[in-house]
């Protein structure tokens, strides 16, 4: 055990909540239901790949303050499909409303998930800072069954700021009265995870499964999680 902390600040998805994997499950699910390949997206492969591309640039806007929560839900599927030659606003409010009722019910993890948080919930508090979707994310949390290893859920919604503003990270600490240099923030983007938590003096750790390079000044940098027993 680290004496110096005393919380742990958690990301969610893509750092505990295996985000890709489970999203992939959900919309094979409606790729298959609502015959999108009848309606002209020719392969799941191209309409995964597409959902991809357009999420991710959709969620890049959104951290960065340029859209709302609103505009992904709107517009999500409707890009997408667009790229398929299909404009039918109802069919795509159906898919994306199916899409977040169904995708946070899935309860995969990523790896060695579940082992790390039964070993760290032994020393520290736990606490998820999180940019998602105030209703979803604790529906993620419960049906990986890992819900119960956290004290609080800090969403962008209930703490009024989305990281990497500081003041989601000071919201956190008041919440687990905290100083700064008692908690560290694990996560897997380097903008609103590392960068958000260094805004507040937050010590960092960097989840890079990928091992993507980069240049960005973190404490320490992972590649699994269960690497987070050896220091922590």
């Amino acid at each position: 055990m680290n004496k110096k902390y005393k919380c742990i600040f958690f990301d969610l998805d893509h750092t505990l909540w295996d985000y890709e994997t489970n999203s992939q499950e959900t919309l094979g699910e409606l790729f298959h239901r609502y015959s999108l390949k009848e309606k002209g997206v020719d392969t799941f492969e191209s309409f995964l790949f597409c959902f991809r591309e357009v999420n991710a640039r959709l969620w890049d806007l959104y951290d960065r303050g340029v859209i709302t929560s609103d505009v992904i839900r709107k517009e999500r599927f409707d890009q997408i499909l667009a790229s398929f030659g299909i404009r039918d606003e109802k069919f795509s409010r159906d898919l994306s409303v199916e899409y977040l009722d169904s995708c946070p019910k899935k309860g995969k993890l990523m790896p060695n998930a579940l082992e790390t948080l039964e070993y760290l919930s032994g020393n520290y508090n736990l606490t998820i800072v999180t940019n998602g979707f105030e209703e979803v994310q604790h529906v993620k949390l419960s049906s990986g069954k890992v819900d119960h290893f956290f004290d609080h859920i800090i969403t962008s919604q209930k703490a009024g700021h989305k990281k990497p503003a500081k003041e989601i990270f000071e919201f956190a600490m008041k919440m687990n009265d905290i100083q700064f240099h008692e908690a560290i923030m694990i996560g897997d983007n380097l903008i609103t995870d590392m960068g958000g938590a260094r805004n507040a003096g937050i010590d960092t750790v960097y989840f890079n499964p990928y091992s993507v390079a980069h240049r960005d000044d973190v404490k320490h940098e992972i590649q699994d999680l269960k690497e987070l027993c050896s220091f922590l």
